[in-house]
């Protein structure tokens, strides 16, 4: 949060960028912007009616800077600088000498137009008027401006001084000389502008408003723990903050408004906002700001998590286990080999079969030349590395499974495939052995059908590839047996895997969350609303995200893509998971990703 130098940075070429500039509201975000213009060489004028906001923010830039000073960041007179450059005042007409003024008051639009209704009298009439809003009409604030061509949207994220996004709103009105100086300002302070056009969510909320709120509606279900939901979409999908944790520091009555707004704006059933959004925000349940929301905290304010009723038991297991010590995997694909080399790094005996002796062959030679980088790179020892290669041996017949405890099916992801699959199994497998498959979207009640044991049937969700990936999402049916649950996890905790618990129901937890998300950003380009690099940038700049939807889209392969979202869509019967149809028409046209060369961009055929 203290990584930017004091010093401005040198204009560029472009237009001027305002020098002058008042910030009105000094809640958080309103700090946080201040924060950093001050940093930047700006004459920053901070206007809150609450003296004690503004006595918070003038103490957190004094501490921020301090800690800068204490790590060689900012020497003491450039300290003495910045926060030289912050005044704080009681009154709008403070702001009468300012070139920008950025609005940050809470997400009222009565507010936020009284507040503009109020500048309008106040300011010089080149003076720019940026909202901070994330979900209001920034056109309707423009057209009840008295110069609208001044009035944009200026979309700062949380925290301002480390986040790298910044939304540029503009509407019809907006001149193109206030977007230029106010895109020129957000490159001098090291930020990276997204011009986006006016509705609610713009780019980022968007996109990740609707994926909050889906998380929400399943944890509202009972479908999953808020521990599980969130340590998947972490741990499956490398996301920051799990969907209910930032929900609760995004504040859950703002994001209600977001969601409400949205709604209103597209009618998407996704967007509605999920009933216990509602009923946290009456009850004064906003997240971290209060002390509890989807969890509880230590204190108003704090990011420190306590325990509460809903907290799970640590590692209670309640149903005994079966003993494991031979697992066969099924599959001689990435998958298959990598999930292999993890139960033989565990210990276990694995038994890998493929369609032939050839293919068991070829994906056990595949693992040793994963061992064999992990050795390079100092992860693995030589002697590891062998004993877990011994510990494998291929076989090019299911009829190698007569001994094993557990059969991991990681075959290709069609239903007929399996239940084929699993009817040999349940033929070939010793009374009592655990039979998982790990599908990604098929339902497992109807894999575990195919045999006259459902009740030793479980889906074991690996992600890929195995070897790295922690999280498995264990998916019981409601024939699974408790024993059969309790192994399975105990399993995964032993090959050192993180196992949450979902339902049999497509998509599991991180599916049903993601691909929607996906999907949303298609329709994005579908309606030339956002570019594939605005979208890209936004999300990983805005929302921490370690990979652009399409550029996760291209890796995942488009034709996956597509078939998950046809099973969601199937599922769920909601008219917002209907892939998108520029989707269908690159799987159509053969432009599957990475692994063609081309999918949503082009790339170089290996």
């Amino acid at each position: 949060m203290d990584r930017q130098s004091s010093q401005p940075t040198p204009p560029s070429s472009g237009p001027s960028s305002p020098q002058t500039i008042a910030v009105v509201g000094l809640g958080t975000m309103g700090t946080g912007i201040a924060e950093v213009l001050a940093r930047a060489g700006r004459e920053v004028i901070g206007i809150d009616i609450d003296e004690s906001a503004a006595r918070r923010a003038t103490a957190s830039l004094a501490a921020a800077t301090a800690r800068s000073v204490t790590r060689e960041q900012l020497t003491e007179q450039e300290r003495d600088a910045v926060l030289a450059r912050f005044r704080t005042f009681g009154e709008l007409s403070a702001a009468a000498d300012a070139d920008l003024v950025i609005e940050v008051v809470p997400e009222s639009y009565e507010l936020k137009q009284q507040v503009f209704a109020a500048l309008d009298r106040i300011v010089r009439p080149d003076t720019v008027l940026a909202t901070g809003t994330n979900a209001l009409s920034v056109t309707r604030l423009a057209a009840e401006s008295l110069r609208p061509e001044r009035v944009l949207g200026l979309h700062f994220f949380n925290p301002a001084p480390a986040m790298k996004l910044v939304e540029i709103v503009s509407c019809v009105l907006t001149a193109p000389t206030a977007v230029e100086a106010v895109t020129a300002l957000a490159r001098e302070l090291g930020k990276e502008p997204v011009a986006v056009g006016d509705r609610p969510g713009f780019v980022a909320d968007g996109l990740l408003f609707g994926y909050l709120n889906q998380a929400a509606a399943m944890y509202e279900a009972k479908y999953a723990s808020r521990e599980d939901i969130d340590a998947a979409m972490k741990l499956g999908c490398g996301l920051p903050m799990g969907p209910l944790a930032l929900l609760d520091l995004i504040g859950v009555d703002t994001a209600r408004t977001v969601l409400e707004a949205m709604y209103a704006s597209s009618g998407d059933r996704l967007h509605a906002p999920a009933p216990i959004l509602g009923h946290l925000a009456e009850a004064g349940l906003t997240g971290r700001k209060s002390g509890r929301g989807f969890y509880t905290y230590e204190a108003q304010g704090s990011p420190v998590i306590v325990r509460d009723l809903q907290t799970p038991l640590d590692g209670s297991v309640i149903a005994s286990s079966r003993p494991v010590s031979v697992v066969g995997v099924a599959g001689s694909g990435t998958m298959a080999s990598g999930i292999a080399q993890v139960f033989a790094q565990a210990g276990y005996s694995v038994v890998l079969a493929g369609r032939s002796q050839d293919k068991a062959d070829a994906a056990k030679a595949a693992i040793g030349k994963s061992l064999a980088r992990a050795v390079d790179k100092g992860r693995l020892t030589a002697e590891a590395a062998a004993r877990t290669l011994e510990r494998i041996s291929p076989a090019g017949s299911l009829d190698a499974f007569a001994e094993v405890d557990l059969a991991v099916e990681a075959v290709a992801e069609d239903l007929a495939v399996k239940q084929e699959l699993f009817a040999t199994l349940d033929k070939v497998c010793r009374p009592g052995a655990i039979l998982a498959t790990t599908t990604s979207s098929l339902p497992v009640i109807a894999i575990a059908r195919a045999t006259s044991r459902p009740q030793d049937v479980i889906g074991m969700h690996f992600f890929n590839p195995a070897p790295a990936m922690k999280l498995v999402e264990v998916v019981r049916t409601v024939l699974t047996a408790d024993d059969v649950h309790a192994t399975v996890r105990a399993i995964c905790v032993k090959v050192r895997k993180h196992p949450v618990d979902c339902g049999d129901r497509a998509g599991f937890i991180v599916n049903a969350l993601l691909f929607p998300y996906l999907n949303n950003a298609i329709k994005m380009v579908e309606q030339h609303y956002a570019s594939l690099d605005e979208i890209d940038a936004a999300m990983k700049l805005g929302g921490g995200y370690p990979m652009g939807p399409f550029e996760l889209l291209d890796v995942v392969g488009l034709d996956v893509s597509l078939a998950i979202e046809k099973v969601l869509h199937k599922e769920f019967r909601d008219p917002g998971l209907a892939p998108s149809p520029l989707l269908e028409h690159l799987v159509a046209a053969g432009c599957l990703g990475r692994k063609t060369g081309r999918g949503f961009r082009e790339y170089a055929r290996r």
